[in-house]
Order: structure tokens, then C-alpha cells, then sequence
């Protein structure tokens, strides 16, 4: 009976949860399509309108890590009501602020409340559903997340044309609408009373911000710095009666090379994304509208693929959907590879290939991650896993960012290719391809060899016993 009762109260969640989801998306993003208009408005250096985007990511990245460690202590419910009026209250700050660092501050406030919001789409899933049926679930989350990232482009190019760009801030307020639910829906459970390692949490925190900050400033010395705090945190974690995170939870080798597989894998899904419009403006001359409209299709079929792509690892497995979807990411990037610069209209159909497979490939480590934690691990574990997402995008997108900025380049890694005033784009493409290769080889090695190996560990047992 009670089994019954929280499949039904995780079914209802699962919708409000993709709803939630859509805006916190969509509000990570939307404001990229702006950051130009705010620039020449405030008359400030791209660098300083950039905090919009860093100031954003950092907060968001340590903050989804912090929700998830909260939440094995606290209930759920009560960090969501936290979470989504503090999601509130930046937006009106942001919406009514008079100088440009209000509005940075509106966004970083917006940060610490959004923050919640994936993390709890990481443990509703794990918390509510058994393993057989917790594909479906992830699956109905990336859906969320898909939808989100379809709809920002087009949905603040609409805002824009019609208003300020300052009503953006509106559409973050509209999460308060699933409060209610929420609280009705989310049971009690909390986990075992235990402190909170304040100072652990900070370290780790620095840690995150100093390179992020690194990274988005091309900073080596913000790197040192951070490597210095990562240096303390795990002396920390180590030597801390009740540390912000078991160092136990590393020793886990199927989690720990989970999460590398998935710092690869994220990699490869940010890297499509952020291209796509580099190319579209510099070798088709597209305008940003026209680029939202060319990369719709793609993104809206991926979020109505992310509840078949969780049945199919229900149903098959994580590994069967992690081939297909790597497969799909692989096709995607050989052929965008040997056909960049051609007609938009052949690009639509190639999106295709690549979103369908980032968001398959989302749910399936999401899955696989999830199961390799013990129920009292998973707040901290898929909060882990979030923050590594946003670290492993921030890395890709100054790593392509740099290679960008060469314009051209001799070098032609796929001798196929048909425009060679597109070889640069060609070669990041061929080089995508190739780690997608690398993270199949890895997800073979670490999960699907070693599955194989226990399995026939298992049979010659059992035999043995037989034979006894």
C-alpha cells in the first residue's frame, strides 16, 4: 500500500516537476540572447556583461551540489518553499533594478534559488521510483530540460520584439504557481540529523568559482587559487568528523568512473549547442532569430523522445540506450563534420541526430549513476554529478571558444569535407565525433565489460555449488 501511495505521489511530482524545469532552463539561457542590448543600454565592456552568464553558472553549479548535500538532512519540501521565493525575489529585484550590478544581483539571487530545482529532478526520481521504472522518470526530466532549452531562444527573441528585455525576469516568477504542489505532493522523509560542515562547503564552493572564473576569464592565476582550495577541501573531507562529503562516496569505483564518464559525455553534449550558432552566423550569414528557428525542431523532438528514451532503458537497460544514444551523437557530428557550411535546411534534419542522442545519453548516466548509490548517498551523489555537468559546459565552451578564435586553420582532420572555408568548424566537429568514441570505449570498460565479468563470476559458482 505504501509502495502504491508514493508511485502516486511521484507521478504527480514528475509533472510538476518538468514544469518547474522549463523555466529554470529556459532562465539559465535566455538571457545570452540579450547580452548585447544590456551592454550598449549600461555602456559596459563585454567582459563585464559576461558576469550575467558566469556570476549565474557558479552560483548554480555550487548551489545545485549544496540542495542536493541538504537534502539528506532536511525535507525536500521545505528546501523547494526556500528555493522558489528566493528564485522570486531575484527576478523582482532584477525586473525593477536601475544600474546594471542590480540586475547582475537579481541574477545571482535567481541562482541560489534555482539551484534547487535540478537537484530535486536528480532525487524524485531515485526517491520515489524503483530502478525498473526510474528510467521513465529521468526520461520525463530531460523532456523538461529539452523543452527549456527550445523555448529560450524563441521565447525571449519574442519578448524582446515586443518589450524590454527586463520582462524576462518575469517569466521567472511563474515556478511559485508549483509551490503548492509541491508541498502537497513531497512526502517528510528526511535523512539522519547530522552538522553541516560550513567550512567544507565553502571550499568547495571557492573551489568551483575560482575555475569557472578561470575558465570564463582566461585566467591562470584564478586557477592556481582554485587548485589550492581543491588542495584544502580534500584535506578537509578527510579530516572532518562530519565532512560536506564522505570521501567514502569517491570509493565507490563504479560512481567515481560514472561521473568522469558523464564530465566526458557532458562535454560532448554542450560542445553541439554552443557551435551550432557560430557557424550558422559565420558561414550562412543567419541572423539570431533565424538561427532559434533553425535549431527548434531539433530540440522540441528531443524533449518528446526523453520519455521513450527512459522506457527504452527500463526496458533494455541503460547500456542498450547509451550505444544508441552515443550512436545517434556520433552519426550527428561525422556528418555536421563533412557538411558544415551547406544550406540551413540540411542542418535542421542533422540537429536531429545529435539532440535526440544528448538527451538519451542524459537519462541513461543519470540512470546508471543513480544505481550505484545507497539511498542515504543520493542527495549528495546526484548533486555531485549536477555540478560536474555545469563545470564540464563551462570547460567545453571556453575550449572551443579559444579554438574559435583562431578564424581559420590549415589542418584538415576530415578529408571529406566539402567547404574548406569551413575547416575549422569541420575539425571540432571530427573531434567531437572522437570523443564520443572515447566515451563508448569508457562506458564499455567500466560498466558493460565489468557486468560481463560478474556475471560469468556468478555462473561458475553456481555451477560449482551444483556440482557439490
Amino acid at each position: 500500500m505504501e509502495a502504491e501511495e508514493n508511485a502516486h505521489r511521484g507521478e504527480k511530482l514528475l509533472r510538476i516537476l518538468a514544469f518547474t524545469l522549463v523555466f529554470s532552463v529556459m532562465n539559465a539561457s535566455m538571457f545570452n540572447v540579450v547580452m548585447p542590448v544590456i551592454s550598449k543600454e549600461f555602456d559596459i565592456t563585454p567582459s563585464q556583461v559576461s558576469w550575467l552568464l558566469t556570476g549565474y553558472m557558479i552560483i548554480y553549479a555550487v548551489g545545485s551540489v549544496t540542495y542536493g548535500k541538504l537534502a539528506d538532512k532536511y525535507r525536500l519540501k521545505d528546501l523547494l518553499t526556500f528555493g522558489l521565493i528566493f528564485f522570486a525575489l531575484g527576478s523582482v529585484i532584477g525586473l525593477s533594478a536601475g544600474t546594471y550590478w542590480l540586475i547582475v544581483l537579481g541574477r545571482l539571487l535567481q541562482a541560489c534559488g534555482a539551484a534547487v530545482i535540478p537537484a530535486t529532478a536528480m532525487i524524485v526520481p531515485v526517491r520515489y521510483f524503483p530502478p525498473e521504472k526510474r528510467g521513465r522518470a529521468l526520461g520525463t526530466m530531460a523532456s523538461g530540460l529539452a523543452l527549456g532549452t527550445a523555448f529560450a531562444p524563441i521565447v525571449s527573441g519574442l519578448i524582446t520584439s515586443f518589450a524590454s528585455w527586463r520582462f524576462l525576469f518575469l517569466l521567472s516568477v511563474m515556478p511559485l504557481l508549483a509551490l503548492p504542489f509541491f508541498r502537497k505532493y513531497l512526502n517528510d522523509d528526511r535523512g539522519k540529523d547530522q552538522r553541516n560542515d560550513l567550512l567544507g562547503g565553502m571550499l568547495l564552493g571557492g573551489t568551483v568559482a575560482l575555475l569557472l572564473l578561470s575558465i570564463s576569464q582566461a585566467n591562470g592565476w584564478f586557477a592556481l587559487a582554485g587548485l589550492v582550495l581543491l588542495a584544502l577541501f580534500v584535506i578537509r573531507i578527510r579530516t572532518a568528523a562530519e565532512p560536506f562529503i564522505q570521501p567514502k562516496l569517491f570509493a565507490n569505483r563504479k560512481y567515481s568512473f560514472g561521473l568522469g564518464i558523464t564530465f566526458l559525455a557532458t562535454s560532448m553534449s554542450f560542445g553541439m549547442p554552443f557551435l551550432t550558432p557560430q557557424f550558422l552566423t559565420g558561414l550562412n550569414g543567419l541572423t539570431p532569430a533565424v538561427i532559434g528557428l533553425v535549431m527548434f525542431p531539433a530540440a522540441i523532438t528531443s524533449a518528446f523522445m526523453g520519455r521513450k528514451g527512459g522506457k527504452l532503458a527500463d526496458s533494455r537497460g541503460n547500456s542498450f540506450l547509451v550505444y544508441i544514444a552515443l550512436t545517434l551523437c556520433f552519426v550527428c557530428f561525422v556528418l555536421l563534420s563533412t557538411l558544415v557550411g551547406i544550406s540551413p535546411y540540411v542542418i535542421v534534419f542533422l540537429l536531429l541526430f545529435g539532440n535526440i542522442g544528448q538527451t538519451f545519453m542524459q537519462i541513461a548516466m543519470s540512470n546508471t549513476i543513480s544505481s550505484t548509490l545507497a539511498k542515504e548517498q543520493v542527495g549528495i551523489g546526484m548533486g555531485l554529478m549536477s555540478l560536474l555537468n555545469f563545470i564540464s559546459g563551462a570547460m567545453i565552451t571556453s575550449v572551443i571558444g579559444k579554438m574559435l578564435d583562431a578564424k581559420e586553420t590549415t589542418l584538415q582532420l576530415n578529408p571529406f569535407a566539402m567547404f574548406g572555408s569551413a575547416g575549422l568548424y569541420s575539425n571540432i566537429f571530427a573531434g567531437l565525433a572522437f570523443l564520443s568514441l572515447i566515451v563508448g570505449a569508457l562506458y564499455f570498460t567500466s560498466f558493460s565489460l565489468a557486468r560481463s565479468r560478474s556475471g560469468q563470476k556468478l555462473s561458475r559458482q553456481s555451477q560449482g555449488v551444483k556440482e557439490m
